[in-house]
């Protein structure tokens, strides 16, 4: 797998560590061995750009996805084909102040918001409560199992 780790954010993370989870939840997922992924941190200026121009939202948001080829999980028995799977934008500035509100580290919220991220770029979603239930619920499985892992 081909996992593009970017920091342009000025904050400073272990970029590696990010590259082992996106590693590990595409291997979970069942994804082709030449899936393609990019990691990017920016700053809230950069993301409030992003924010407004993608989702006609005001400010910064603490990630964004931009799916490519529209990869799929695959299964056990059958990966998906190779391709393009898109960008993860995160702003590490956003995720520090949801961590502060939730009570944990900065960089244990930026690697929930890049499994997030990639769920989304797998086709997950959130909007109903069904899949919120499901997504969120497959999030949790993911990271967990990937620190435990560590």
């Amino acid at each position: 797998m081909t996992i593009e780790v970017n920091n342009e954010s000025g904050f400073e993370v272990d970029e590696a560590e990010f590259a082992a989870l996106a590693r590990y939840v595409l291997d979970a997922m069942h994804l082709h061995p030449q899936t393609e992924l990019s990691i990017l941190m920016v700053g809230t200026d950069v993301m409030t750009e992003l924010h407004v121009q993608w989702m006609d939202e005001p400010g910064p948001t603490d990630v964004l996805s931009f799916p490519m080829d529209e990869l799929r999980p695959g299964r056990e028995d059958d990966v998906t084909p190779a391709g393009l799977l898109g960008d993860v934008v995160l702003c590490p500035e956003v995720a520090a102040q949801q961590a502060k509100a939730a009570g944990h580290s900065t960089v244990e919220e930026m690697l929930l918001l890049t499994t997030h991220g990639i769920l989304h770029l797998l086709g997950y979603d959130h909007a109903e409560p069904e899949d919120e239930k499901e997504m969120f619920a497959l999030q949790r499985k993911l990271l967990l199992t990937f620190l435990a892992s560590r």
